[in-house]
């Protein structure tokens, strides 16, 4: 069953156990969820998306869709670091996105076998590839994948929800945040789209 379809049970579980989220529940209603394309184009954006601000990342993103097939690893391999320099990737990005091109050309990489690993095992798969750390790999298996008890750490949007919808301090910093988190199995990527929409309430946008 895909929870995400209906998270309504998880959002109760969730709220009753924590006052936070329960807090940022009551203006959003219930979590926007974000659910993409897997392969290498879901990898390839999250790349993309790493450690830049949104408008920022879906321009990178709109120029890279424009250039080439996104979901085509061989294209993007076939183009090389020039085109994707001027997409607007950084040097360190265009070599990540290149390796991934290469791991998948060369059956480092299977995407179509993660579906058999545990989480944990999943994530240090995606995270034998350079450029790919714990952030990065939480993404992929919550977004595409649709995991449900992902936790992607080091967030900064989700700390800012989170301390947002808090009333008391100490506000939390990110390892606390991420340590609490803990206690929010099995439903820790409900958790993270409940901060995700709370934050994007905050801030008078619409969740992406």
């Amino acid at each position: 069953m895909d929870i995400f379809a209906d998270a309504s049970a998880a959002c109760a579980a969730l709220a009753e156990r924590e006052p936070t989220l329960r807090r940022a529940l009551v203006p959003i209603g219930a979590p926007h969820i974000r659910r993409r394309a897997g392969g290498f184009e879901g990898l390839f954006r999250i790349i993309v998306e790493q450690q830049v601000s949104v408008p920022s990342a879906q321009a990178i993103w709109r120029r890279c869709q424009e250039r080439f097939d996104v979901a085509d690893a061989g294209a993007v391999l076939g183009a090389g670091p020039d085109d994707l320099r001027a997409c607007g990737l950084s040097g360190p990005k265009t070599r990540y996105v290149l390796g991934l091109a290469e791991a998948l050309a060369t059956g480092a990489l299977e995407f179509r076998a993660l579906a058999h690993l545990t989480d944990e095992e999943a994530s240090a798969q995606l995270q034998s590839i350079k450029g790919v750390g714990p952030w990065t790999a939480g993404i992929y298996l919550l977004f595409c994948e649709g995991r449900i008890d992902i936790w992607p750490p080091r967030d900064v949007a989700l700390k800012g929800a989170y301390n947002a919808a808090k009333v008391r301090r100490p506000f939390l910093e990110q390892e606390a945040l991420d340590a609490r988190a803990l206690r929010w199995a099995p439903y820790r990527g409900v958790a993270a789209h409940i901060l995700w929409t709370y934050y994007a309430h905050i801030n008078n946008r619409k969740p992406i």
